[in-house]
């Protein structure tokens, strides 16, 4: 005899088991969309604007007005497969303070809303040299982050 109890214990009168509960949202285990890397050697390389700061974001106003961006911007051609390590090694040969030991750099894509302002929101952290010890966000690929050409990179360099 079945046990009683669990849902797969519990049987109708015909004998097939009950459906299961409706409770809360179901659960999927699909994966999300799959991200292909990129052929480096036949596709173009987009145009990635990146601000960096020593101390903390650019903050939503510093990208209020159109052609008034801040001043410390370096311009990088890359993929979308590039990962926040290779951007991190980027920045590194432009910003000294990044190259600091136990510097922390903290990423966020800048990117208008449908209202016209622009929304800075931070997606990963990387160390300025990589540690077994205190993983970081470095694997992660632009596009896996939902970036699209466009967007710019803030990069707060802690």
């Amino acid at each position: 005899m079945a046990a009683r109890g669990g849902v797969e214990g519990q049987r109708r009168g015909g004998g097939r088991p009950l459906p299961p509960s409706a409770r809360g949202p179901p659960v999927h285990n699909k994966p999300g969309p799959r991200f292909e890397p990129v052929d480096r050697e036949k596709t173009c390389p987009l145009l990635l604007r990146v601000f960096t700061k020593v101390g903390g974001h650019h903050t939503q106003a510093d990208f209020a007005v159109r052609g008034k961006e801040p001043k410390d911007e370096v311009q990088i051609y890359t993929w979308m497969d590039a990962t926040l390590r290779e951007l991190t090694d980027l920045v590194k040969e432009v910003a000294p303070e990044a190259r600091r030991r136990d510097a922390l750099l903290s990423f966020a894509f800048v990117y208008p809303t449908k209202s016209g302002h622009f929304t800075v929101k931070e997606v990963g952290k990387t160390l300025s040299y990589p540690n077994a010890r205190r993983p970081d966000d470095g694997s992660k690929a632009l596009g896996t982050l939902s970036f699209e050409i466009g967007d710019y990179l803030d990069v707060a360099i802690l």
